[in-house]
């Protein structure tokens, strides 16, 4: 599920990017929310039952 987010979060960054060609400092915060959520999942890894 989180890989989700992270993805819909890069979409969302690269759509205000690329098409709608604004470079605000909301846009870097949604690249940030991505990164940020991708690298809690690799650092919690898989819980045992």
């Amino acid at each position: 599920m989180l890989y989700a987010i992270a993805a819909v979060l890069v979409v969302l960054w690269l759509l205000g990017f690329i098409v709608m060609h604004v470079s605000s400092f909301l846009i870097h915060l949604l690249l940030l929310a991505a990164v940020v959520v991708v690298v809690m999942h690799i650092v919690r890894g898989r819980k045992a039952p």
